[in-house]
């Protein structure tokens, strides 16, 4: 269900939302899912795509999902973008919504 905007979820009122991405078909998400739930992510959403495709329905999925006081955690930075006007862009717009930031390696 969808309130302004925002998916209505149950839940801790702050979590922590995984996103995991492979570039190609031969790559494996396997890895990235052990440690996102390591972690303590409630839930991971994926995509099978270039960082450098802005088309990733996962990352879109993911995005509408968080909440204010959610955080978004990634194993490495470049899943969430390869450059780093990407990445500076994107946690700079989840930070303007209240949502965190993690990298679990660099």
């Amino acid at each position: 269900m969808q309130i302004d905007g925002e998916t209505d979820r149950l839940g801790p009122a702050v979590a922590l939302i995984g996103y995991a991405r492979v570039s190609t078909g031969d790559q494996k998400l396997a890895l990235q899912h052990d440690a996102l739930n390591a972690a303590g992510c409630e839930r991971t959403f994926d995509d099978h795509a270039s960082g450098t495709n802005t088309d990733r329905p996962g990352l879109a999925e993911a995005l509408a999902y968080l909440r204010a006081g959610d955080t978004l955690v990634v194993w490495e930075l470049d899943r969430l973008g390869r450059s780093m006007s990407h990445l500076i862009e994107k946690v700079g717009e989840l930070a303007v919504r209240g949502v965190g930031f993690r990298s679990l390696t660099k």
